[in-house]
């Protein structure tokens, strides 16, 4: 028991702690590269970094505010200036003396404070309702990159090669699962197949003339890739449990594509959406007369500037509750289906000489015996 405890005794006093230096601290590091080290972890946090990880795009930070805000803007500018225009009506009414009798009542008071408390509560169900729709979009995206990646190296793991022409259809039907995933992309945009190019590389051109023909075209190259894994299986180029394997991986792709379907054909209650909006214009109607008394003049930029934070978190909510659209705050899924077919062509690429480097310790080895 003594040796232990003198091994653990000796290992203390030689530890970094034990003399005084902090386990984050790294010797022979002057002052100017622990600065730049900082500077470089604060630009890893910024907003612009994270939208580049996002996206894949270098913008500065206005061009990233002005990217996300586009949108947003275009569709609640015109009601922000009707708003605004509106709290000038009321300052002009009220300067005139048309409005003593509102600003006599005591009940108008208690009604804005019962609709501001009413519509925060509502927005921010509804900013998290969409949310939700988000990032659950999110993850199903994030399965289909893992799943095709499975996918495509159980593919080239497992199919013998014994013909010559065993190659190019192995390639083939690897580059018709990021098909799929492009295909899907498609389908969930809602953008004919027929006025974009993507898919045309990744089949032959018989396959593109019959995608554009069908109704799904998802479902349409998970039959081609479900006929091509029976057929190895039939000529014995895989075994029955690497059927099963392979039937899992396409039926979790067919998975992932309905549950971005259940999401893309649900949404927010319609009820729900214009009961809110309801409010929102009772609200902008109420809050001038309640601020008129006190801002005078200043009621009109005040009523534009309140009605544009809650119109752009409503605006915003809208935009991301329907996750598969081109909107700037949408997913990015030109972004991720690039990911996925530079993922299948790299494979297809470098999969033979990585194969070459896992035999060649075995070689060498033997030859050494």
């Amino acid at each position: 028991m003594t040796k232990p405890m003198n091994i653990i005794s000796r290992f203390r006093k030689q530890s970094p702690n034990s003399r005084g230096v902090s386990l984050t601290e790294r010797p022979g590091r002057n002052p100017a590269q622990k600065r730049n080290s900082r500077q470089k972890l604060v630009e890893l946090r910024s907003f612009q970094e994270k939208f580049s990880r996002y996206t894949g795009e270098k913008l500065s930070g206005l061009q990233v505010l002005f990217r996300l805000g586009e949108t947003v803007l275009h569709a609640i500018l015109p009601w922000v200036l009707m708003c605004g225009t509106y709290g000038a009506v009321i300052s002009l009414l009220s300067h005139l003396g048309f409005l003593s009798a509102v600003k006599e009542s005591k009940a108008l008071p208690h009604v804005a404070v019962a609709l501001n408390i009413a519509l925060s509560l509502l927005l921010v169900f509804r900013t998290n309702a969409a949310h939700e729709r988000f990032w659950e979009g999110r993850k199903l995206w994030g399965s289909m990159v893992n799943t095709v990646r499975n996918c495509v190296r159980s593919i080239w793991v497992t199919v013998e090669e014994r013909l010559p022409g065993d190659r190019t259809q192995k390639e083939d039907s690897m580059r018709l699962v990021a098909a799929f995933a492009v295909a899907m992309k498609l389908h969930l945009r809602r953008d004919p197949i027929t006025l974009n190019d993507e898919l045309e590389p990744l089949m032959s051109p018989l396959q593109y003339c019959r995608i554009q023909e069908a109704s799904h075209g998802p479902l349409e190259i998970a039959f081609w890739l479900e006929d091509y894994v029976q057929h190895q299986y039939e000529n014995r180029h895989i075994n029955g449990f690497q059927l099963q394997d392979l039937h899992k991986l396409l039926n979790d792709l067919v998975d992932i594509l309905g549950g971005c379907e259940r999401i893309l054909k649900t949404p927010v209650p319609i009820g729900y959406t214009m009961t809110l909006k309801l409010l929102l214009v009772a609200y902008f109607i109420i809050v001038p007369l309640e601020l008129v008394d006190s801002l005078h003049w200043w009621v009109g930029p005040s009523t534009a500037f309140i009605s544009l934070i809650f119109l752009s978190i409503h605006e915003v909510s809208s935009e991301i509750e329907e996750p598969f659209g081109h909107d700037p705050n949408d997913l990015p899924l030109d972004f991720i289906c690039e990911t996925i077919k530079r993922n299948v062509e790299d494979l297809i690429q470098h999969a033979p000489s990585s194969r070459r480097m896992v035999e060649w310790p075995r070689a060498s080895s033997s030859m050494v015996n």
